[in-house]
C-alpha cells in the first residue's frame, strides 16, 4: 500500500522547521562539546576535534572505518523521495571523508496514530533504494514514536588511512571547487510557501537526491586530500572548518557561487530561513564580507541539505576534475592566513 495524496501533502506539516533541516548553530554545538572530556586513543585518526564530516578510526595500516549518523524532519512533502534525500545526506558524510558506504541502520521517529504505517515503508523504502545506489546495505534500524516525523542513517564505511579527505589539509595556492549548487534552504521554504514553480522544483529535489559518490572518487583520482560537504552550517560554516583545520584563509568568489534556480531571487524578495539567521550571527566575526553583494552573502549563508562537496585542489588538477564532476564551478582559493578566516568578495 502507497500513501494517498492527501497524507503526502501533509507531510513536511510534521517538520518543525521549514525549508531546512535544522541543526544546533555552531555556537550552540562548539559550547555544548567544550564541556565534553576528549579521550585519546591512538587509533581514532579524526575524531571531533576538526568538525569533519565523520569519524574515522583505523583497523588497521591500510584500513579505517568512517563512521557518521544524520536525520532530520521531512524537507519535501512525497515520503519516498524524503527517504531518498535523508539517505543522500546521510552517506554524504563518508563520501566527503574520501570513504566508500559499507552498511547503513535506519533512524525513525514516527508519528504513530497520525500517519499511516505507508507512509513509513515508503520512507524505509527511499532510504533504502539509496543506501544500495551507494553501494551499501541497509542492514537494520531502530524507531521511537515522535511528535515530529524524523528519518535518517548511521552510516559505517571504509578508507584507506592514508588516502582521506579531511578539513585540516588545504594547502595555500589550492583552488576551491564545489560540486553542487547552492540554495536548497531558500527554495524548500519557499516550497512550503507556495512561491515555487514546478522547474525549480524539480531542480531541487534532484540535487538533494544525487549521490556525492562521483565528486568523492573524483577528489581522490586528482590527487585531492581536503574536502568538506555543505550542509546545515552553509558554504560559510563548513569553509570556516577548512581554514581554521588547514591555518589558512578561504576566499570566495560570490558571484561565482552557483545557484538552484531563483534562489538568489527568492532571498532578495523576502524569504528567509532561522538556519542563516543562526549562521550570520556565529559566522560575522570569521568572514570578512564587505566586498560581497547582499544576496551572494545570503546564498552562501544559506543551510544545505544534501549540498555537494568543496574541494580544495592543486591549480593544475581543476580543469580534469571539473571535466569529470557534472556541475562543479571554481568558486574560490586557499590563501595564506590573514586577518579573517573567510574573505566573501
Amino acid at each position: 500500500m502507497t500513501a494517498t495524496q492527501d497524507d503526502v501533502v501533509r507531510l513536511t506539516s510534521f517538520a518543525r522547521c521549514a525549508g531546512c533541516a535544522a541543526k544546533l548553530g555552531l555556537g550552540d554545538l562548539a559550547e555544548a562539546l567544550g564541556g565534553v572530556p576528549v579521550h585519546s586513543d591512538p587509533r581514532l585518526l579524526v575524531g571531533r576535534e576538526g568538525f569533519d564530516d565523520a569519524g574515522v578510526f583505523v583497523l588497521r595500516d591500510d584500513l579505517a572505518l568512517v563512521q557518521t549518523v544524520d536525520f532530520f524532519a521531512p524537507i519535501v512533502d512525497d515520503p519516498y523521495e524524503f527517504g531518498q534525500i535523508a539517505a543522500a545526506n546521510a552517506l554524504s558524510d563518508v563520501f566527503a571523508m574520501g570513504g566508500e558506504p559499507l552498511t547503513a541502520l535506519a533512524i525513525v521517529g514516527f508519528p504513530s496514530g497520525k500517519l499511516p504505517l505507508s507512509i513509513l515503508t515508503d520512507i524505509l523504502r527511499g532510504g533504502s533504494d539509496k543506501v544500495r545506489e551507494a553501494g551499501a546495505v541497509l542492514v537494520g534500524g531502530h524507531s521511537i514514536i515522535d511528535e515530529e516525523l524524523k528519518f535518517g542513517l548511521s552510516v559505517t564505511g571504509q578508507a584507506h588511512p592514508q588516502k582521506l579527505l579531511t578539513n585540516s589539509a588545504a594547502n595555500v595556492g589550492d583552488v576551491l571547487v564545489l560540486t553542487k549548487p547552492l540554495g536548497t534552504g531558500l527554495l524548500a521554504t519557499a516550497g512550503k510557501q507556495n512561491r515555487l514553480d514546478s522547474q525549480a522544483r524539480n531542480a531541487l529535489h534532484a540535487s538533494m537526491r544525487a549521490l556525492n559518490a562521483t565528486a568523492s572518487r573524483a577528489a581522490l583520482a586528482h590527487g585531492a586530500h581536503c574536502a568538506t560537504d555543505v550542509t546545515g552550517f552553509a558554504l560559510l560554516g563548513h569553509s570556516s572548518h577548512v581554514a581554521r583545520g588547514s591555518n589558512v584563509t578561504v576566499r570566495l568568489d560570490g558571484r561565482a557561487l552557483p545557484e538552484l534556480p531563483g534562489a538568489r531571487a527568492l532571498w532578495s524578495s523576502g524569504v528567509r530561513t532561522g538556519g542563516a539567521e543562526r549562521n550570520e550571527r556565529f559566522l560575522a566575526p570569521l568572514v570578512d564580507w564587505t566586498r560581497a553583494r547582499p544576496e551572494d552573502i545570503a546564498l552562501a549563508l544559506d543551510p544545505q541539505t544534501s549540498g555537494g562537496l568543496l574541494v580544495a585542489l592543486s591549480p593544475d588538477r581543476v580543469a580534469d576534475y571539473l571535466s569529470a564532476v557534472e556541475g562543479s564551478v571554481q568558486v574560490g582559493v586557499v590563501e595564506p592566513r590573514g586577518n579573517t578566516l573567510i574573505v566573501l568578495e
